[in-house]
């Protein structure tokens, strides 16, 4: 292979890759990036644009002073993050989440690449790891059966995975509005079209029990021989939330808190289903948390057993996925570098940290770090009491290797803060702290930063 000491090449065009692709192209290095869509389908994708959302369309919180997802948000906004802006162009009400209309997206961030001077696309398959060069893998969960078998090869580590699930996403005009009703979850938001974010579908006792025992009866995906099903909790298939007990959907994705329907003021409803606007138009609906490993044919019929969901006509039904990951406490160093191989660094979703805003601020990092590190120009240690460093730094050591697992971001990752009330009752402000503390060192930190070379 070639060498080319002063481009970077970045595999996989996600929101990992997108993004690293744009810090490195905004610091002045050349990008390449290569996408194997649409010459190489994935059973997930449905374009080849980069930036395509395949699950949910929602970057959850937008709480950048009580939630960790939201301080997220704000580092990478103070980062000039392509992901983040694109979002905010192409955000659709969702209460206090920051949810986006996912084609506009895509189309938006694949035509902002396209166009930046530093930035070409090759569109194939990349199925080794390469000698040398300066390269990011970003390939994702759905990293080709190839290139995870040369992964597994390099690293000696027999690979992790677990199976994601999909959401359905439903119709609008073939939801029955004479029992569903719009709210956010206790009024959140500030403006109406924000406080009547959700569409919501009550359930009785004896609706709800029926639905749990449909759930459990439905005929399933079943795994491929060799295959181990080790689901990350926070994207659980529903019928293994039921499996776990006939109340844990009802305290979960149908808790009924928060919520009073219009139609039966005085009726407190048992359980509540979900659903999120999934595009502008307001056209598309997904049900939220409703991942599911359902056949289609036992999707139809279970979920149609919602009220307001009878006559349901289904856009996209639910699927199953395998998710590779990598053991990465004992394969990356603290600059996002294969121990092995230090000219290749990994982002996104295949270093073990789940969900689009994770992955993307993990994009961001390995861009920012491969392009000081090509111009010659080392950042200043990232603080781990930011959002981006409590993340890295769990993923990179912090975890226990022996048990490692997909993680979302959270203020469990952070520094504890002395003097502060723990607890409940003093989450409010220690979250506040928190927030604090982290967005003046993100600042001090992108502050540090050498300047863009000419």
């Amino acid at each position: 292979m070639q060498r080319m000491t002063q481009e970077l090449h970045i595999v996989g065009g996600g929101m990992a890759g997108s993004e690293a692709a744009w810090q490195a192209a905004q610091a002045g290095v050349r990008v390449v990036i290569h996408e194997m869509r649409p010459k190489v389908e994935t059973f997930a994708h449905k374009t080849g644009n980069l930036g395509e959302m395949v699950c949910s369309n929602s970057f959850r919180s937008d709480d950048d002073e009580q939630n960790a997802v939201g301080l997220l948000h704000w580092e990478m906004r103070q980062a000039n993050g392509l992901i983040m802006a694109t979002a905010d162009r192409h955000r659709l009400p969702a209460g206090g989440a920051l949810a986006v209309d996912r084609d506009p997206f895509a189309e938006t961030i694949t035509a902002a690449l396209m166009a930046h001077p530093n930035v070409s696309v090759s569109y194939e398959e990349i199925t080794a790891l390469p000698d040398d060069g300066n390269w990011i893998i970003a390939t994702g969960p759905l990293t080709s059966s190839a290139l995870g078998a040369a992964i597994q090869a390099e690293t000696g580590a027999e690979a992790l995975a677990f199976f994601d699930a999909i959401a359905p996403i439903i119709h609008a005009e073939s939801i029955d509005m004479s029992k569903a009703w719009m709210q956010s979850r206790y009024d959140k938001g500030e403006t109406e079209e924000e406080r009547t974010a959700y569409l919501n579908c009550p359930m009785d006792h004896d609706q709800y029990e029926a639905f749990i025992d449909a759930l459990l009866a439905a005929e399933k995906t079943e795994f491929h021989e060799g295959e181990t099903a080790g689901y990350f909790d926070g994207c659980l298939p529903i019928e293994v939330m039921a499996e776990r007990g006939r109340e844990t959907l009802r305290f979960g994705p149908m808790k009924p808190v928060g919520l009073t329907n219009p139609h039966q003021p005085d009726v407190k409803a048992y359980a509540v289903v979900q659903l999120r606007r999934d595009n502008a138009l307001g056209t598309l609906y997904n049900i939220v948390g409703f991942q599911t490993k359902m056949k289609y044919g036992a999707q139809t019929e279970v979920l149609r057993m919602i009220p307001g969901l009878e006559e349901a006509r289904f856009a996209r039904l639910g699927g199953i996925h395998r998710n590779t990951f990598l053991n990465s406490p004992t394969l990356l160093d603290a600059q996002m570098r294969l121990r092995s191989r230090p000219n290749i660094r990994f982002a996104g979703q295949i270093t073990g940290v789940e969900g689009y805003v994770e992955s993307s601020a993990m994009g961001l990092l390995a861009g920012r770090l491969a392009a000081a590190e090509i111009n010659g120009a080392p950042m200043p240690d990232l603080p781990q009491d930011t959002a981006h460093g409590a993340l890295v730094h769990h993923i990179t050591g912090g975890a226990e290797a022996k048990t490692f697992q997909p993680m979302n971001v959270n203020f469990g990752l952070f520094h504890p803060l002395e003097g502060m009330k723990g607890g409940r009752r003093g989450r409010k402000d220690r979250y506040k702290a928190y927030t604090d503390r982290a967005k003046s060192a993100w600042s001090d930190w992108l502050s540090a930063q050498a300047p863009v070379p000419a």
